[in-house]
């Protein structure tokens, strides 16, 4: 793998991650269509330090929040209830980090199949399939009405809903941010809220994938003359994965998804259209 190869997919990883067009696929055709170098057994410590760059960027721009969020959750379990006025305290920042948690346990699920479910991007059919569902899935979330649900009257059952969706994104092809947006938004959230939820319940995920893959490549084993190429390509991973996520926390305010239904119409039907033909 050159440092260019690395680059790219880094890019490729940051931007696709976190605006509704999904990595997994965009990575799969890279690699099945462009012959660049995969994710596979002989990079996996590659796959862990991309995974590892989406999710400093997601700290970096949701700091406030992780840190509200960790901070109001101790001083819940530590019984400190009340404000210096005796006033009783409320803590929606520590309900959010229980809603979390909530839309994490589905993935649990996956644990026992998710090695068939990478399999499935080796199929670039599939793949294009996959992505012109997600444009589907984007338009619809396009004609919902808004909702006003945040942290402060969200259910825990909309949670288990939206946890269920990302299940369902692990599917290589299908957005996972834009699948659990469209649930958010379908289960009454505000938009900007649908966001902010999605990409805050990302990070148990995503540090989860990458513990699993850190013990899988230290097994396989690591190249360490590759190091320098895979640095390049997680630093790319969280910068573009910091612009991403400022660029759809626009949209999610001024805008609707309708732009990006037509890139996964356009890149899956050119992707099936090629699998046809090579």
């Amino acid at each position: 793998m050159s440092i260019l190869d690395a680059i790219i997919l880094g890019l490729v990883q940051g931007v696709a991650e976190f605006l509704p067009i999904s990595s997994s696929g965009h990575l799969a055709i890279l690699h099945n269509l462009f012959n660049m170098s995969d994710l596979g057994s002989s990079h996996m410590f590659f796959d862990v330090l991309l995974h590892f760059g989406t999710l400093i960027a997601i700290c970096f721009m949701y700091w406030s929040d992780i840190r509200a969020m960790l901070g109001q959750t101790i001083d819940l379990l530590g019984g400190r209830t009340y404000d210096a006025n005796g006033g009783r305290r409320k803590f929606p920042e520590a309900r959010l980090f229980m809603l979390i948690i909530v839309a994490t346990l589905p993935l649990v699920l996956i644990l026992p199949v998710h090695k068939y479910i990478e399999v499935l991007s080796n199929s670039t059919i599939y793949v294009g399939i996959a992505l012109v569902l997600t444009g589907c899935i984007l338009l619809v979330a396009d004609k919902m009405p808004k909702g006003s649900k945040t942290e402060k009257n969200m259910l825990f059952t909309d949670a288990l809903i939206v946890g269920l969706c990302q299940c369902v994104a692990t599917l290589p092809g299908l957005s996972r941010s834009g699948t659990t947006i469209t649930a958010g938004i379908a289960t009454g959230h505000d938009r900007s809220y649908a966001v902010k939820f999605s990409l805050l319940m990302s990070i148990p995920a995503v540090l989860g994938a990458t513990l699993l893959e850190l013990i899988d490549a230290v097994k396989t084993g690591i190249d360490v003359s590759l190091i320098p190429a895979y640095l390049f390509g997680m630093i790319a991973a969280m910068v573009s994965g910091v612009l991403s996520i400022g660029i759809l926390k626009i949209i999610a305010k001024k805008t609707r998804f309708g732009g990006f239904s037509y890139y996964c119409w356009i890149v899956g039907v050119l992707t099936i259209i090629l699998s046809l033909i090579f």
